[in-house]
């Protein structure tokens, strides 16, 4: 039985961690001017792939061992020499101290995330059976924008940052290692995107949307099945997602095994500290 303890936070934030410092190193590749990069401090993973990006934050500080005024200062000066606003998304398991730290440093908090987990077993790895009508598989290099394309189209309705973002996602998406995108197909034609992404047995599902024309059809739930299906067939034992409190990803992923391990709040530097 695994529990929602600190050694499970660590495999989940790294995983994560890992997830988008690759992909920041994927930008670096294909456009050394973008100034991507990333760093460990205090055994956390500080990354700026932009000043908008989403990904231009901190993960698991606080959870690989003490944090110092000093750690801070330097994931603080990371940030704003590449013009970018101070984030730090930190798990209830970190250190207790950070509740003391990042206030009196002019942090405020932000936001929250779920963060879900489940086992996989062997019986994951089996053949998945959902709707004959629906074709849920890996893309080929050459659907890298067919895939960024339709992942667009569907955040387009939530909002159109996101959208623009996953547009740029999903062109870098294959190239950045570890990460597996996946299509669903309806009648031949897309309707929902989704990303893989598998580092030391943990499986991170990212990115999940579906076009306007193509919900209420079950792409979401094939679209998980098959995730877990390749997952497993990887080797990989547990699976994990993030999830807006109370959103109707969060209760997807819990008819389908998912709990949540912890409530992840993102603090933002709003005021240095005096």
């Amino acid at each position: 039985m695994l529990f929602a303890d600190q050694d499970l936070a660590r495999r989940l934030e790294r995983t994560e961690g890992q997830a988008n410092a690759n992909f920041v190193e994927a930008r670096r590749r294909q456009f050394p001017d973008s100034g991507a990069e990333w760093l460990t401090v205090a055994g956390a993973y500080a990354m700026f792939d932009g000043a908008d990006s989403p990904l231009t934050q901190s993960f698991g500080l606080g959870l690989f061992g003490p944090v110092y005024a000093p750690d801070l200062a330097r994931m603080e000066s990371f940030f704003t020499a590449h013009g970018a606003p101070v984030y730090h998304e930190v798990s209830p398991l970190a250190e207790l101290g950070l509740l003391v730290q990042l206030p009196a440093r002019g942090y405020r908090p932000l936001e929250y995330t779920n963060v879900l987990y489940r086992p996989l077993s062997p019986a994951h790895a089996a053949p998945v059976s959902t709707s004959p009508e629906l074709i849920t598989r890996p893309i080929t290099p050459a659907e890298t924008m067919l895939w960024a394309q339709t992942s667009a189209a569907g955040w387009a309705t939530e909002s159109f940052e996101a959208s623009d973002f996953m547009l740029a996602y999903g062109q870098l998406s294959a190239s950045s290692a570890g990460t597996v995108p996946f299509l669903v197909e309806l009648a031949g034609q897309p309707i929902a995107t989704g990303g893989l992404f598998m580092h030391e047995g943990v499986a991170l599902l990212i990115g999940a949307s579906t076009v306007a024309s193509g919900r209420r059809q079950g792409a979401q739930s094939a679209l998980l099945a098959a995730r877990l299906h390749h997952a497993a067939q990887q080797g990989c034992t547990l699976a994990m997602m993030g999830a807006v409190p109370g959103s109707q990803s969060q209760r997807n992923a819990e008819k389908n095994g998912f709990r949540i391990a912890y409530t992840r709040i993102k603090w933002q530097l709003e005021s240095p500290s005096q």
